[in-house]
């Protein structure tokens, strides 16, 4: 038991000795882990600082030694220049520091400024008010207030004036009721259906069907009688038929008076017999018309009121235009024959005023037989042919001589056969009839139409005689009136004239038959012209053509080219800043002078005579003369005020600023238009763009537009057609029209020397490209040349200046024939522009250099 209990004991002291061990294996681990990096470290410490500094071993060293090291070496070089950027750095940022305190300052005295002037603004528009306000006030103290009259219709049955003493004695005073027409009614008419009353039955059906046509398409036609200024009734002319016998003269008053709106006495209304022979019956001879006016072609003396009733001119073309293409040249002046007469003296006293008992020639003319003159003719026109001194064609019997009213000289032959001799006249005869009362006669206006129709220039023997419309043409310019006593003095007379003279008297000829006689439209539309400025109504202003914009995405602001936008030492005047603005427009008024009536009235085109009539009435005494009687615009010549050199220092007259309208014609071309456009921008008095789109397929969706900072207007045209460039488009709002093409290059200094030259030429094309033309005698055709040369005659207007007024007259006026041809060559309308232009002015176009800024003066391209 002992040996086991000390075997325990013995045992357990070796563990016990094993446990202090690691007791103090640990403790010195302990203190060798700490004690001794402690005690190293004092150690080489004072190791150190007992040594010299240049023998340190662990201490920090100098940045110099440091850097002696080869790798730390390019860490030194970037760190030195950092330091120097930061130091810029910080340079820089005290020095906007201080210009941002600068500019502070600056805005706060900016700000201080503003308001200042917002307080004088303020004070100014306040000044400006009170002033408008005291102009206002005196306006309306020294001016009555003027507003439209109020238009008092009568009654249907209103008898109007009191009856005159007499119907031959009726004139616009006595038996025209104004009330019923005041200034600002816009002239209605109403016509009668030819179908309403007896005779309509028995009126020509040309007739009928061409004064249908006409008055369908007349402005001033209204089919409300109640509100109708005017009343035109159609009595003829009669086809010829034994069942077509016109009623006797007081069934004839009877059915008039049956009018509807006849009211007793017809005052306001128009008796209306339109000839298409020579021999027409005058079957309103001693048929008591009342108050109303006759407007034919044969009058006598005691039935035509002068003033009150009018002479017509006769219906040749009724339902057809004359063929334009297949009238003669009116060049050269001279022609074959001095001077051409065919005709047949009527001997037979049957009266064709349908006076009941037949009555002799004498008795028939009141006992007071006129000298008879025609046997002095007779002879002294065969004697000038016999002497051969001038080649003259005269013929005094007829194969087929036409009907004609009694002491008339009937017309020979069939219409295409006189024609053929006219074209080959001088001058054409015109001889009266032998009775002196006759006043007017359908004979002598079929023979003055084909006269003026073919250039010949009409001579009438017979100073008594009415012609038409001779209450405002003056015939003077267009015929020569010789009184029968001087039938001796004919051949001298016409020997004397100069060419220049003949070729003016042919030009105003061929004028007024284009203007009043051609056709059935233009007669009407005379006649009521005739009426309207007898008393004192303005025309109708003209429609312009409404633009059917396309809508499109504008893109980027478009840039400048420097080359383009040069204007070199040009001056214009200031250059606006303002938005686009408008020509101003200068709207008729309502009153006339006697001056203007025969100023501009019927004159041939010229230079002070620009416009031969409007699209909706012939020439009127102040329509030749101001453009604001169709368009609003005011004359071509400037304006009034100007004139000579300082018209021409102003640039304009009275218009000390103006800008004009781009027009460009394009057709799916759309990469060219884009940089067209882009070339615009930046161009001085430029309104707005209108791009003509002659395409039937709209611009392409995804096609944005440059942004040249003004409106660009984009057109849809009906059809493809060269003729809608000159088309007056109602988005033009400019007097100054550039049309251009979208190929053409010109720079801004160019566009702008062109523009002033157009200033001081108003009335003329002014335009860059230059042609010229001429008769080829050796070929007999037109030579064109479009080779530089020294001599021009026309501009084209791909590049070119011109009126607007010219885009009413090429669009509404000009023969469609023109047009026709332009749209079936697809080219040459510029051409016709040019040739109306001239036409119009006589002036020739003027061309601008493109190298040098001078103008060039073209020969005129008459027609």
């Amino acid at each position: 038991m002992q040996r086991n209990g000390g075997g325990l004991g013995g045992g357990g002291q070796p563990w016990v000795l094993r446990h202090v061990r690691l007791t103090w294996l640990s403790f010195m681990l302990f203190f060798i882990l700490v004690f001794f990096p402690l005690i190293a470290h004092y150690y080489l410490t004072t190791i150190d600082e007992a040594g010299s500094p240049d023998k340190r071993i662990f201490g920090p060293r100098p940045g110099g030694e440091l850097c002696e090291a080869k790798h730390v070496q390019d860490l030194c070089r970037i760190r030195e220049s950092v330091s120097e950027e930061l130091l810029q750095l910080e340079a820089k940022r005290q020095e906007l520091n201080g210009e941002i305190a600068r500019l502070n300052l600056r805005i706060e005295a900016c700000k201080r400024s503003i308001d200042s002037a917002k307080q004088d603004l303020l004070q100014l528009k306040n000044v400006i008010s009170q002033t408008e306000h005291s102009y206002k006030e005196l306006m309306s103290q020294n001016q009555p207030k003027l507003s439209l009259p109020v238009r008092l219709l009568p009654d249907k049955e209103d008898p109007g004036l009191p009856p005159p003493k007499s119907s031959r004695s009726c004139r616009l005073h006595t038996c025209f009721d104004y009330a019923r027409c005041p200034l600002t009614s816009g002239f209605p008419v109403y016509v009668y259906d030819t179908g309403s009353y007896p005779w309509g039955e028995y009126i020509d059906p040309l007739v009928k069907q061409a004064f249908a046509e006409s008055v369908k398409n007349n402005i001033y036609v209204t089919n409300d009688p109640s509100i109708a200024c005017l009343y035109l009734v159609l009595v003829g002319e009669l086809q010829e038929s034994p069942t077509s016998f016109p009623p006797n003269p007081s069934d004839l008053e009877r059915q008039l008076k049956a009018l509807p709106y006849w009211r007793s006495d017809g005052h306001n209304h128009v008796v209306v017999h339109l000839s298409r022979k020579s021999m027409t019956q005058n079957f309103l001879y001693n048929v008591s018309t009342g108050r109303a006016a006759v407007v034919q072609s044969t009058f006598v003396e005691q039935q035509y009121r002068e003033g009150f009733d009018m002479v017509a001119s006769p219906l040749v073309h009724a339902l057809s235009e004359p063929n334009f293409l297949q009238l003669p040249h009116q060049v050269p002046v001279k022609r074959k024959y001095l001077f051409t007469f065919q005709g047949e003296r009527v001997e037979s006293l049957r009266s064709s005023l349908r006076e009941a008992p037949p009555q002799s020639f004498e008795e028939e003319m009141d006992g007071d037989p006129p000298a008879d003159y025609d046997d002095r003719i007779i002879g002294t026109l065969k004697a000038v042919q016999d002497s051969q001194l001038d080649q003259v064609l005269i013929e005094f019997t007829c194969k087929n001589p036409k009907p004609s009213l009694p002491t008339e000289w009937s017309l020979c032959g069939e219409r295409e056969d006189r024609l053929e001799v006219l074209k080959a006249s001088t001058f054409a005869l015109v001889i009266a009839p032998g009775d002196g009362q006759v006043v007017a006669s359908a004979g002598c206006g079929m023979r003055l139409f084909e006269a003026l129709e073919v250039g010949a220039i009409p001579v009438v023997l017979g100073d008594h005689s009415k012609l038409p419309y001779h209450q405002f043409i003056r015939w003077s310019e267009a015929a020569i009136m010789v009184p029968k006593p001087r039938v001796t003095e004919l051949h001298f007379l016409l020997r004397s004239l100069s060419d220049n003279d003949m070729l003016a008297m042919r030009r105003q000829g061929r004028f007024l038959w284009e203007t009043y006689f051609s056709t059935s439209e233009n007669i009407l539309n005379t006649i009521l012209a005739n009426i309207r400025t007898r008393i004192q109504i303005p025309a109708a202003p003209i429609n312009e053509e409404p633009a059917q914009e396309i809508p499109h995405k504008a893109g980027k602001l478009a840039g400048t080219d420097a080359n383009l936008a040069d204007n070199g030492d040009l001056d214009l005047g200031p250059v606006e800043t303002e938005p686009p603005y408008a020509s101003p427009r200068f709207l008729r008024n309502f009153t006339y002078t006697s001056v203007s009536i025969y100023q501009t009235w019927n004159r041939a085109p010229g230079p002070f005579h620009l416009f031969p009539h409007t699209p909706l009435d012939p020439v009127l005494p102040s329509e030749a003369k101001f453009l604001g009687s169709g368009t609003g615009f005011r004359p071509i010549g400037g304006g009034t005020g100007g004139s000579g050199k300082e018209f021409q220092a102003s640039l304009g007259g009275n218009v000390p600023r103006e800008q004009f309208t781009v027009v460009m014609l394009t057709y799916e071309r759309e990469e060219v238009l884009m940089n067209s456009l882009e070339r615009l921008n930046g161009l001085p008095y430029l309104n707005k763009v209108v791009v003509v789109w002659n395409s039937p397929k709209p611009p392409s969706d995804d096609l944005l537009w440059p942004d040249i900072g003004l409106p660009i207007v984009v057109v849809r045209t009906e059809k493809n057609s060269l003729n809608n460039r000159f088309l007056p488009w109602d988005v033009v709002e400019t007097e100054a029209i550039l049309s251009i093409d979208d190929d053409a290059h010109l720079r801004h200094d160019e566009i702008m020397f062109g523009f002033r030259v157009w200033r001081e030429a108003r009335d003329r094309i002014v335009g860059f490209p230059g042609r010229y033309h001429a008769w080829d005698i050796n070929h007999q055709s037109w030579l064109y040349n479009s080779n530089y040369s020294c001599e021009l005659s026309m501009v084209l207007t791909g590049a070119a200046f011109f009126h607007k007024y010219y885009a009413y007259l090429y669009s509404y006026v000009m023969p469609q024939a023109i047009r026709d041809m332009v749209d079936e060559y697809i080219n040459c309308e510029d051409i016709a522009m040019n040739f109306l232009v001239s036409h119009i002015t006589r002036k020739p176009p003027i061309k601008v250099s493109d190298s040098e800024r001078s103008a060039v003066l073209a020969l005129p391209p008459f027609s």
